[in-house]
């Protein structure tokens, strides 16, 4: 089954870091941009950060910037995202996906292989 599996998520006090981790299940990354989204209780589902195949970053939230980024590697087949300076607010699942081509886009329609998600818990 292709898909991707997210983990590394957890309680965190504010200020604090995590890295998630997303490993992709029966395919390889090496041709495909990958996007990190959240979804906060109550709120839709949003895009955070996409990285392309050659490495390029896109921030598609801008809340995060200068906070969050984005790598790769295709060799483990596996997305971060580092998170830094956690708030509250960035309390959500977090989910990754890709994209059927190598370049970035901001629609949330175009991702594909959904992982089950992981949690953030941004408290004190």
């Amino acid at each position: 089954q292709l898909q991707f599996v997210e983990s590394g998520g957890g309680l965190v006090q504010p200020g604090g870091s995590l890295r998630l981790s997303c490993a992709a299940s029966g395919f390889t990354l090496d041709y495909y941009a990958v996007g990190w989204f959240r979804q906060a209780p109550g709120k839709e589902r949003e895009g955070v950060l996409c990285i392309s195949s050659g490495g390029g970053r896109t921030y598609i939230a801008d809340s995060v910037k200068g906070r969050f980024t984005i790598s790769r590697d295709n060799a483990k087949t596996t997305v971060y995202l580092q998170m830094n300076s956690l708030k509250p607010e960035d309390t959500a699942v977090y989910y990754c996906a890709s994209l059927p081509y190598s370049t970035c886009v901001v629609s949330r329609a175009q991702y594909r292989y959904w992982g089950q998600g992981t949690q953030v818990t941004v408290s004190s």
